[in-house]
């Protein structure tokens, strides 16, 4: 349970390992994977980093919200985002190929926003269902969605809470591929020794520059200090409070 990897030559497999719970992110989980991260960044050895979820039933169903997301209402987005201008992966200058099976969702769906190239199966959903639950993505969604998808769709995900397919998520350009469930870490780990077979300078280098030129780190800032307010509010306690026991939250705006 936690967070596992696993060396392909080249290639690092990381894994969201622990399928029992949909791969939540919960704090264990999230410091394992900035750790698999910082240790793939850091090896010389590792050209491309593929990341999956285990299980086949989901990537990651989001932020756990019966711990997680109560320590967030009491310390605000701090707790989870201690560099109010980064969010996932920002500052992994190395290709990363996702491999999305199952549920892609919330936080989970964050993640996958901080990859560079998506592989789907089939059966895959992708969605942003915080505003059900009276909080919003602050983990970069209000930054990252709308220059990755065209406005209409970014706005549609965030403001219903809806989600949408895997041939979906593809035809707005979320994801690269739509494959055949339970072969998405398959064809990403293809994908990644293609990478892997050309320079490795020059491959850190175009991801370096294509993510810098988006400039980012500002208005990951003010999504950081918005959101805050929210995690604070009574609706985000009312929210996973109904959702832990199973009943339609009551909202006040406050």
């Amino acid at each position: 349970m936690g967070v596992t990897t696993e060396r392909m030559g080249r290639v690092q497999l990381v894994t969201l390992d622990d399928p029992e719970r949909m791969n939540a992110l919960g704090f264990d989980l999230l410091e394992g994977l900035d750790a698999a991260m910082a240790a793939a960044t850091a090896d010389d050895d590792v050209d491309v980093i593929v990341l999956t979820g285990a299980g086949g039933k989901a990537f990651s169903a989001g932020a756990d919200l019966e711990s997680l997301i109560p320590e967030v209402a009491k310390r605000g987005v701090e707790a989870v985002i201690p560099d109010p201008e980064a969010r996932f992966f920002s500052k992994v200058d190395k290709p990363i190929v996702a491999a999305v099976e199952g549920f892609c969702l919330a936080g989970g769906l964050e993640v996958l926003m901080g990859t560079d190239i998506r592989i789907a199966g089939e059966s895959a959903t992708f969605g942003l269902p915080e505003v059900r639950w009276g909080l919003v993505a602050a983990g970069g969604s209000h930054v990252r969605l709308p220059r990755q998808v065209p406005w209409a769709i970014a706005m549609q995900l965030l403001l219903t809470g809806r989600p949408i397919g895997a041939q979906r998520a593809y035809e707005v350009g979320l994801v690269n591929e739509v494959v055949s469930d339970g072969t998405a870490v398959e064809r990403a780990l293809a994908l990644a020794q293609q990478i892997s077979a050309n320079g490795p300078l020059a491959v850190r280098t175009a991801k370096r520059i294509a993510v810098a030129a988006l400039d980012l780190a500002g208005a990951f800032h003010t999504e950081a200090a918005l959101a805050d307010r929210v995690f604070r509010s009574d609706d985000a306690r009312e929210g996973p409070a109904a959702f832990t026991e199973r009943r339609k939250p009551t909202f006040t705006g406050r």
